[in-house]
């Protein structure tokens, strides 16, 4: 094997210092153009190859494609909106460029391509918020443009996941609970509508079964419709009047304080009666300030890891396909009160 020529070769062949063999093939001042021209026939001679630092290489600038859908908007700014702004931060530290396009109830469900991928005015497409199954299906029609989903996943794992610890997030909340003395506790959420719902209902069940309570059917309680997702103050739940458990577990915090209102509205107060607790750290502004106990999603690092994810694959890195969980953390606030012991 024919070892590579050094800068510290070519110096000792010519008699000057590695400085000035760096400064003559890099075209930096501080040799004459006489010396620079000997220097680098010698490293020709040589069969000298320059080796480029990394820093050298300016990164790429790419447009970032953001898809979501009109349903995950209500007439209050969403979630989704919260995380869309937490990843333009980072593309604009990328020094990378941004699209958003929102999918209408109608273009989801007659699946029109969006217009980013149709015109092809993207490099790469990371997707908010889990699309209706057809529509999935469409999308993956377009695999050849990169493409990072950003908190849900799916069952093909052909595409990259950036998802929040659901499972063990709602674990913790439920755990939590118990812990306070609950024993009767709710869970409220529309199961298999995403899958982050499911995966909390999952860590749900966990935390009960761990402490040896039994999971009542009639304590899971749908937040939303499943055909137009409207949830919140819009949406009415159904509570168990007749048997009504001393804590729910909310799969998000716009729920949870939904449902205290109409705990409210038939005479309960929280915690002072029933506890609750949500999931996100996020409610809508026009709520006012959250006193709600709950489970903070990391959305900084979330979006970091989608972006991250969706310019490695742009860069055509091939990098196996992974779901990639990040999580967050309780925060303890005012709606749980502890249940003291009768024993």
């Amino acid at each position: 094997m024919v070892k590579a020529v050094k800068l510290a070769d070519i110096a000792e062949k010519f008699g000057v210092s590695v400085v000035t063999v760096s400064k003559a093939l890099s075209g930096q001042k501080g040799v004459s153009e006489e010396l620079r021209a000997k220097i680098k026939a010698l490293a020709d001679e040589m069969g000298y190859t320059p080796v480029h630092s990394s820093q050298e290489k300016k990164p790429k600038s790419y447009t970032i494609g953001v898809l979501t859908y009109e349903r995950y908007f209500t007439e209050f700014a969403s979630f989704y909106w919260k995380m869309y702004q937490e990843l333009i931060t980072h593309v604009v530290k990328r020094n990378c460029f941004s699209m958003l396009e929102v999918i209408s109830y109608y273009g989801e469900d007659n699946l029109e391509p969006p217009k980013l991928i149709e015109e092809q005015r993207v490099d790469g497409i990371i997707v908010i918020g889990k699309p209706k199954k057809d529509y999935l299906k469409m999308l993956y029609q377009n695999k050849k443009i990169p493409m990072v989903f950003l908190d849900f996943y799916d069952d093909e794992e052909i595409v990259d996941s950036v998802i929040s610890a659901s499972f063990y997030g709602m674990y913790q909340m439920t755990d939590y609970l118990i812990k306070n003395g609950h024993t009767q506790i709710a869970f409220v959420g529309s199961l298999m509508y995403t899958e982050s719902i499911t995966d909390r209902y999952f860590g749900y069940c966990k935390a009960l079964m761990e402490h040896g309570i039994e999971q009542r059917p009639e304590w899971v309680i749908k937040d939303r419709g499943y055909s137009d997702g409207i949830m919140g103050l819009n949406y009415t739940l159904s509570l168990p009047v007749d048997n009504m458990p001393t804590a729910f577990a909310c799969n998000n915090d716009v729920t949870a304080f939904a449902l205290i209102k109409q705990l409210e509205e038939i005479g309960y107060h929280v915690p002072e009666d029933i506890s609750v607790v949500g999931y996100d750290n996020y409610l809508y502004a026009e709520f006012g300030d959250s006193q709600i106990t709950t489970y903070s999603v990391d959305m900084p690092s979330m979006t970091k890891v989608a972006l991250n994810r969706l310019i490695k694959r742009m860069d055509n890195l091939t990098t196996k396909v992974n779901v990639h969980v990040v999580s967050g953390n309780l925060i303890e606030r005012n709606t749980v009160s502890r249940i003291e012991s009768k024993e």
